[in-house]
């Protein structure tokens, strides 16, 4: 059964952002807020390796009302869906963007920053609605490593500019683990194996009164 989340998260990737000036003077940033289908490394240690993905149709439904862009999921609003400033496009690869930054003093200095390539990072801000987690222990290692695929998004909050990312080595990794799905997956994995152990138990039980 897919797993109910309701707490914001955030996630970075490391793609390029373009930047166009149009004969009329607007200034326009566009680039990949997610990308599909493509694993990244959320957390991982000697016990567990925790591994995240998003669906191609995570968006479908998805409320898109009212976006905003930030730098740093903080501060003030670059470009936002409501006044049209910003665009949202779901194709193959991921989620696109496109903002016009000329609107404002601050945009175009981020617009400046973006095409000096001085700030060439992206990030989304969102709740999730459903996924789905499938799980597989190395035989050798014991470690055990899960995929979690992020099936459904309820909110997407804010795309934002970021100046680094959060693992150079992932490409896309979590802002932090304060969202806890580390955390509940730690303990998904503990209550299994309590279960197993449980099972277990019993087999030697059933086998002793048969012996």
């Amino acid at each position: 059964m897919p797993v109910k989340l309701n707490e914001r998260e955030y996630r970075r990737i490391d793609a390029v952002m373009e930047t166009r000036e149009n004969e009329d003077g607007g200034l326009y940033v566009e680039g990949y807020a997610t990308t599909y289908n493509q694993p990244y490394t959320l957390y991982k240690d000697e016990r567990m390796q925790l591994d995240e993905q998003i669906d191609p149709h995570a968006f479908d439904g998805c409320d898109l009302r009212d976006v905003i862009m930030q730098y740093d999921h903080e501060g003030r609003v670059f470009a936002r869906t409501k006044n049209g400033t910003l665009q949202l496009m779901s194709d193959e690869h991921g989620l696109r963007i496109m903002a016009r930054l000329d609107g404002t003093d601050i945009g175009r200095q981020l617009y400046q920053e973006i095409s000096g390539g001085y700030t060439d990072k992206m990030s989304f801000g969102f709740t999730v609605a459903e996924d789905k987690r499938d799980k597989i222990r190395d035989s050798e290692t014991k470690q055990i490593r899960v995929l979690r695929t992020i099936t459904k998004i309820g909110k997407l909050y804010d795309v934002s500019a970021v100046s680094l990312p959060a693992n150079d080595a992932t490409e896309i990794s979590a802002r932090n683990l304060s969202d806890g799905v580390a955390a509940e997956v730690a303990e998904e994995i503990r209550a299994e194996e309590e279960r197993e152990r449980a099972k277990e138990k019993l087999r030697l039980m059933l086998e002793m009164e048969d012996d």
